[in-house]
Formats: C-alpha cells, sequence, structure tokens
C-alpha cells in the first residue's frame, strides 16, 4: 500500500482528509480512538472481500450503503470515525483496496495529530525503529514470523518501546505488524512520511560516515528547506562504507558528495 492514491481515489481522499481535519481540530482529545475506529475498519474490509466490494461499488446507492455502515459499525466506532467511513463509502473509488488502505491512511493521519508539537520526535522514533529491525535481524525475523501471532509481537513491541517512545509511536510500530505493507520496515517508513507531510515537511536520508554535529545537521537541513521550499527533515544514517563526505536522498532526487562516489566516478572514467 501506498498513500499515493490516483484518480478518483485522490480526490475522494482528499475529501475525507479534510473531513477528519474538521472533525480533530474540534475535539483534538479524540484522536486516538479515531485513529483506532479508522484502523479496525480498515482491516475488516481488507479481510471482508464482499463488504469491500458492496461499499465501493458506484451502482449501489449511497444511501444503501451508508445504511449498511451504520447497522454494522454503529456503536462499535468513535462516531467521528463512522461519519468518515460513512463519507468513504459514498465516494468514488480507483480500485476496491483503495477504499481500506484510504481509511488506513487516515488512521495514520490522526495519530499524527495526536501527539501535537511532538511530531519531529514521532518522526524520529518510528525511524529509529524501523532501522533498529532493519540491523537486529532476530528482532527482524521475530516480527515477519507467521507463526507468531500479532498479538505475541504486540508484546514484543510494547517491550522494546513501553516508556521509552510516544505512545503515538508504539500504536503505529503495532500497526505495521497487520501486513498491509510488505514489511514492517516498509510499513515504517510510509508512516513515518505522513508524519512528516502532514506538517509540510519533506524526509530527506542523509547517509554520512561518521555522526554529524548538531551544528551541521541544522546548517544541513536548513540548506535543503531553501532549496526544495519547504521544512525537511533529515534521516541520519552513519554508513563507514562512504568513506567521507555526504550522500542525501530526498524523493527522488541523490546529491552524492562522498568519497566512494567519486572514487567509483574515476573508476567509470578510467574504465570508459
Amino acid at each position: 500500500m501506498s498513500s499515493d492514491f490516483r484518480g478518483a481515489s485522490a480526490e475522494a481522499v482528499a475529501t475525507l482528509t479534510d473531513e477528519l481535519d474538521g472533525a480533530l481540530s474540534g475535539a483534538p482529545s479524540s484522536a486516538p480512538s479515531v485513529a483506532a475506529g479508522l484502523f479496525e475498519v480498515s482491516q475488516t474490509l481488507r479481510h471482508e472481500g464482499a463488504l469491500r466490494r458492496f461499499a465501493t461499488d458506484a451502482s449501489v446507492p449511497t444511501e444503501a450503503k451508508t445504511g449498511l455502515v451504520g447497522e454494522v459499525l454503529g456503536g462499535k466506532i468513535d462516531d467521528a470515525a463512522l461519519a468518515l467511513v460513512r463519507t468513504a463509502v459514498g465516494q468514488r473509488w480507483t480500485t476496491t483496496r483503495d477504499l481500506a488502505d484510504a481509511l488506513e491512511h487516515l488512521s495514520v493521519i490522526a495519530v499524527v495529530t495526536s501527539v501535537g508539537d511532538d511530531s519531529e520526535r514521532l518522526a524520529d522514533e518510528l525511524f529509529t525503529f524501523a532501522q533498529t529491525v532493519k540491523d537486529t535481524p532476530a528482532l527482524r525475523d521475530a516480527l515477519s514470523d507467521p507463526a507468531r501471532s500479532v498479538a505475541d509481537k504486540r508484546t514484543l513491541i510494547e517491550g522494546l518501546l513501553g516508556g521509552k517512545a510516544l505512545a503515538a509511536t508504539q500504536t503505529l510500530a503495532v500497526q505495521a505488524l497487520h501486513g498491509t505493507y510488505r514489511t514492517v520496515g516498509v510499513a515504517l517508513a510510509e508512516y513515518q512520511k505522513v508524519a512528516t507531510q502532514v506538517h509540510g515537511r519533506g524526509v530527506a536520508t542523509v547517509r554520512v560516515a561518521r555522526p554529524l554535529s548538531e551544528a551541521d545537521t541544522r546548517r544541513l537541513a536548513e540548506a535543503l528547506s531553501r532549496q526544495y521550499g519547504r521544512p525537511v527533515h533529515l534521516n541520519t544514517v552513519v554508513d563507514p562504507s562512504i568513506l567521507g563526505g555526504i550522500l542525501v536522498e530526498i524523493g527522488d532526487d541523490v546529491i552524492d558528495g562522498t568519497v566512494s562516489g567519486r572514487l567509483d566516478d574515476a573508476r567509470r572514467q578510467l574504465a570508459g
């Protein structure tokens, strides 16, 4: 899944995002319960093919779809989440799976909104946990093992993050277990992207041979923000193989100022 929706689905997501913003601006404390409700419905739609097809069938009157939503979900999820699902089933969707994807995307936005001014911390914690999973084979295998229940994996995550990270970080880490994305790491990367986009930021992955100082980090972030016309959040990865210099990846752009990159260029020139 990706939050890059196309065609009618993109228009539907824009409508739903505006509605979510309005609901949460009036009751910000409800964000966690709204997020939980939206995620629960997204998972139900993924596992119930008949319900998913009915909810996205443009030939079915909207009244019939919203009526069914009320019967099935009324009293079981937050009222604001229920209102969003009613709106969602009345939209047109490019593919049937886009409805479930959109509701999960909205749930992530609600989780991000719940942290308020801690959005930078949330983005950092998601990235750090993703790197930990990537760099720890035993943990990566445990979280991807189909023989282990989600409840068991949830307990593992709670043991790792409980009391050390934001509740929102823990929520999204557990959410990443449900298999919407190819791996937990991919899910966490997508969630981090949403966390920065909600506040109008871009994400740059910065690879360096040794940790940057706080001053260098600040100067790089300011330079990239000027270049791209919006604030940029830095994900810094220490990679001794680049020898020295810096490699920046932001969107489809790659800025290679590393020693290893210059050596590779020299080798290609000599070979040519």
